[in-house]
């Protein structure tokens, strides 16, 4: 099974998110924690999948304060790459990301962002990796005042953290 019909099979079944982020020396942001919650998954006519996510995130001490999260993100598939929206403020707000390709031979991941997403004088970029009951989806954002990784466990519905 090709990579991306593996991932198209895939991103149906998932019903669980566990995530950490780390905020680097240069970030400006101080988002360091961990999250976890439920991702409700709806598939569209266009045969794009989106992700409805809730949970909460709970930054590390100092300030150890939990914060509920909401996040949309729309996975839609080509014939070789899958593109990733963030549609927190609704379809018609939807932010294109970037296109997942099969990674190079010798990369750790089975995907990469084609090329980073620019948000003013941010870069984003990503990589997923297949696990046993999901996959795993890395982030990282680079710029003037952001230097943060993230990675998400995405999760079908029998794992638990």
């Amino acid at each position: 099974m090709t990579a991306i019909i593996r991932l198209r099979t895939l991103l149906p079944t998932i019903r669980r998110l566990d995530f950490a982020s780390r905020s680097g020396s240069g970030s400006q942001c101080a988002w360091s924690g961990k999250g976890h919650g439920s991702v409700a998954v709806a598939i569209d006519a266009d045969a794009s999948i989106r992700f409805i996510e809730t949970g909460q995130f709970r930054l590390d001490a100092p300030l150890a304060r939990a914060v509920p999260f909401r996040n949309v993100f729309r996975w839609t598939p080509g014939s070789e790459h899958m593109a990733l929206s963030h549609e927190r403020r609704g379809v018609d707000a939807g932010v294109w990301l970037f296109d997942l390709i099969a990674a190079p031979a010798g990369e750790s991941a089975d995907f990469v962002s084609r090329e980073a997403h620019l948000c003013a004088a941010d870069r984003y970029r990503a990589k997923l990796t297949f696990m046993d009951d999901g996959f795993d989806l890395e982030w990282t954002i680079s710029g003037p005042k952001k230097d943060e990784y993230l990675r998400y466990r995405y999760r079908g519905s029998s794992w638990r953290p």
